[in-house]
């Protein structure tokens, strides 16, 4: 129970913190980022116009403590602001109608990159220097190393414009409504297989090296080295004895890549115009509209903390070690 209390308290204040650093640094930055949207007005609307916008806006000359306490309030209310480029459209509605694409697109695709190089990690370990072993960690570095926007590209060029096998943008047909029913999800998953399988290879690489190495260093371990000489079956002593140690140091990238989900999809989003906040993020940027750059900053805060604070459960339970506080108790 100590242990969870401490994690909470850490992660309550580091929310705290990035919340404050996410309100602090637009107003740090030079020139006024309202100032220069209305400029793009000058002549087009009175000036009693664009005070009505400011006060829509939320923009002010209150002291910065009254506006922070405000900018809290509106987090808390789902009152985020409006967005720039797309006026009146609020914040919270461009996020809510593009975070699930990109959760759906990288999640699935982080999820099973895990899964295949984890357990492919865990299989060429137990039969190392096979030809597998020789050749899989090599296959998918290579793969890696290539530039990320250039493996999205060659792929929509070749599946989707050569071959025709795949759209090459969108996410879902035009002719269909969004919608919880099996065409939408089918048109969702098949417009969705490409960038997909574009973040799977990118990442894949890591999830195997990294466990393949884990899982040979535990092998080595004299617990495991017992256990084999005791007779313990091939298929527990690969996962019960060796994979489930072996795995603990996986958890704290998974927590990272989780973490990342929001902002991991940044290039593949922009190459195959996919509708998530990757993209909503670059045009946001490339538009000056900082009420949604802002907001979408605090997402991607957010979603790190919140994975680092489920792994930090997760871990607890797969080693009592650091519930119980290490080794220090034990001395």
């Amino acid at each position: 129970m100590r242990f969870i209390l401490n994690r909470l308290g850490f992660f309550f204040l580091s929310l705290w913190a990035a919340i404050t650093i996410n309100f602090i640094l637009p107003r740090l930055m030079p020139g006024n980022p309202a100032e220069i949207m209305f400029a793009k007005f000058q002549g087009q609307l009175s000036p009693a116009a664009i005070d009505a916008m400011k006060k829509a806006f939320g923009l002010t000359d209150k002291p910065m403590i009254i506006q922070y306490f405000e900018y809290l309030k509106g987090l808390l209310s789902g009152h985020w602001g409006l967005s720039f480029a797309n006026f009146p459209t609020p914040v919270i509605d461009i996020i809510r109608n593009s975070l699930p694409w990109t959760i759906a697109l990288v999640g699935l695709a982080t999820v099973f990159a895990v899964l295949i190089g984890t357990l492919a990690g865990i299989y060429i370990a137990w039969k190392r220097q096979g030809i597998l072993d020789n050749t899989l960690p090599i296959l998918t570095m290579a793969i890696q190393a290539l530039p990320y926007f250039w493996v999205a590209l060659l792929f929509l060029f070749i599946f989707g414009f050569k071959l025709n096998w795949f759209p090459m943008n969108h996410g879902y047909s035009s002719d269909l409504t969004s919608g919880f029913n099996w065409p939408f999800i089918a048109s969702a998953l098949y417009h969705g297989f490409l960038p997909g399988i574009t973040i799977l290879l990118g990442s894949l690489s890591g999830w195997l090296v990294g466990m393949r190495n884990n899982m040979i260093n535990t092998l080595g371990e004299d617990y495991v080295v017992f256990a084999e000489a005791k007779g313990v079956s091939s298929g527990r002593l690969m996962f019960t004895y060796a994979a489930r140690n072996a795995i603990l140091p996986q958890l704290t990238s998974f927590a990272i890549a989780i973490g990342n989900v929001v902002s991991g999809s940044i290039l593949t989003e922009q190459v195959f115009s996919y509708p998530g906040i990757g993209n909503q993020l670059t045009n946001a940027v490339l538009l000056e509209d900082y009420p949604l750059i802002q907001a979408s900053f605090l997402i991607i805060a957010v979603s790190v903390l919140v994975a680092n604070f489920i792994v930090d459960m997760l871990y607890s339970r797969l080693d009592p070690r650091v519930r119980t506080g290490g080794l220090a108790n034990e001395s």
